[in-house]
């Protein structure tokens, strides 16, 4: 594989979100990549809405750029000691695709949150919400930034801390997952 294709996905829609930064740095951090940001400012899902008018084009652009990725890296706040209806929304959505383009996927999940843990429920129930797609989830590192106001610079991870070292092994470890079963 000469170029990574790395897909980032925030659950939280917020433009200065932590889980925005994470991801981001993820991106940097992956060496040989390209990186692509998900947009996840799609309808809710309705079913009504599924059958007069199909599939929206925001989700079949995400369906599509999740299928097109060698790796995909989530990045979920936790709210009410869950991942954000943002991403359950679009998960959702996803699941109504043709393709099953999660299927075989390698995921890394990660979180921000200002609590001490981190997102650490959010990431556990998520795992637990993507098992029907049948991705290749990471377990390790887990990366769950906790009091996250306190841990990005200018965007950044701070420089030498805990989180930017297991972030990086685990999109070392990200990469090498879709390395084994590329052509």
């Amino acid at each position: 594989m000469s170029q990574f294709n790395l897909l980032g996905i925030s659950g939280s829609l917020r433009a200065g979100s932590f889980n925005r930064m994470l991801i981001r740095e993820a991106g940097r951090l992956m060496e040989n990549a390209s990186y692509t940001e998900a947009d996840l400012d799609v309808p809710l899902y309705n079913g009504d809405v599924e059958d007069a008018e199909g599939v929206p084009a925001g989700v079949a652009r995400l369906a599509d750029q999740i299928a097109a990725a060698d790796g995909v890296v989530i990045s979920t706040p936790e709210y009410n000691q869950s991942f954000s209806g943002v991403l359950k929304n679009a998960l959702d959505w996803v699941s109504r695709t043709e393709g099953a383009p999660w299927a075989g996927k390698p995921v890394a999940i990660v979180s921000a949150a200002a609590g001490r843990a981190g997102g650490a429920r959010a990431q556990y129930a998520l795992r637990l919400a993507m098992t029907p797609f049948q991705p290749r989830l990471l377990m390790g590192p887990e990366v769950m930034v906790a009091g996250a106001h306190g841990q990005f610079a200018d965007g950044r991870l701070a420089e030498g801390e805990l989180y930017a070292k297991g972030l990086a092994t685990l999109m070392a470890q990200l990469k090498a997952e879709a390395a084994l079963s590329a052509p």
